[in-house]
């Protein structure tokens, strides 16, 4: 059961996936939905859509002006589900209401889409009102279900930034967002190593990740700790995306802070620097690699191991 929950990233319960049989490849993750919106089957086996054909009719901005989806050719876009009820999505509206502003002041095309989740249209448009981007209509409630669909959205606020060809460049829109105030690293393309921080460490609750402790403050020793794991990741990431599926572990190096500090003794890990580690939260358990030196080989045969299943879990 934990294999199937990791393997599929669930977060949320109740939560129905829909598979091709023949290949294993996920064809819906948000199976509900999917129940809700066509309960006669008519449009089975609910494959996903390009967004282009998913997104196409009108959309509106705040002024009442109404454009077309076909405006958004040659664009990046983010695609913003949230709602007016949710106390994280309005805090992260006021971030990237600055962020699109910089975006956009800096000559890059990029647009985003508010789909909204509020429970009444009153409070949409009371929300809209302090975006400066466009919206899909409110009362098109088949096409915000669709778009739910298509992303598989489990929670907001969620970001998900796509190319000009309506391709996927990272669902952790939000994440980047807090992390890169200034959009310097727009449109940003994934990293096969991240550092742990307050703004990503959500990601540890979405499956198993490999975190690589290191006892130091300074930047040049996390830069190196990166620099060790990043070959490893970028493999494992390559691998799995020639398949077409999510890498199933996540990579990050942990420096020495208070929400690190936080985090070892929620985990109940030892006080050693350097520190290699699987947490699987989910399954609430931990793999460590307790050794005096750390080198490529030693991450390459824990993270293969890992993936045989080959390691004994600890509790976390």
């Amino acid at each position: 059961q934990l294999k199937l929950w990791n393997k599929y990233r669930i977060s949320n319960i109740p939560s129905l996936i829909f598979l091709d049989a023949t290949t294993g490849k996920v064809v819906c993750r948000n199976g509900l939905l999917v129940i809700r919106d066509d309960p006669e089957g008519l449009e089975f086996p609910w494959g996903p859509k390009p967004f282009r054909e998913v997104i196409a009719g009108p959309l509106l901005r705040n002024n009442g002006q109404s454009l077309e989806s076909s405006s958004l050719e040659g664009s990046h876009v983010g695609v913003y589900f949230s709602a007016h009820w949710c106390p994280p999505c309005r805090s992260l509206t006021r971030v990237l209401v600055e962020s699109y502003r910089k975006i956009k002041e800096a000559g890059q095309n990029f647009e985003i889409i508010f789909v909204s989740a509020d429970r009444s249209e009153e409070s949409f448009k009371q929300y809209f009102s302090e975006m400066p981007w466009l919206a899909v209509p409110y009362t098109d409630e088949a096409r915000r279900s669709r778009l739910n669909r298509l992303y598989g959205i489990q929670g907001i606020p969620t970001l998900i930034v796509l190319d000009p060809q309506g391709e996927v460049i990272t669902r952790q829109g939000r994440v980047e967002v807090l992390n890169d105030e200034d959009c310097r690293e727009f449109p940003w393309h994934p990293k096969p190593v991240l550092e742990l921080s307050d703004s990503n460490a959500v990601q540890l609750n979405e499956g198993p990740c490999l975190v690589l402790f290191v006892d130091s403050e300074d930047d040049g020793e996390s830069e190196a700790a990166k620099q060790l794991i990043q070959p490893i990741a970028e493999k494992i990431i390559a691998k799995y995306k020639a398949k077409e599926e999510e890498a199933p572990l996540l990579f990050f190096v942990a420096g020495e802070d208070d929400m690190t500090d936080s985090l070892r003794d929620y985990t109940n890990l030892p006080e050693a620097a350097p520190l290699l580690t699987i947490l699987d939260m989910s399954a609430r358990a931990k793999y460590v690699m307790d050794v005096e030196e750390i080198t490529p080989a030693i991450v390459e045969a824990f993270v293969n191991d890992f993936l045989a299943e080959k390691l004994k879990p600890e509790p976390i």
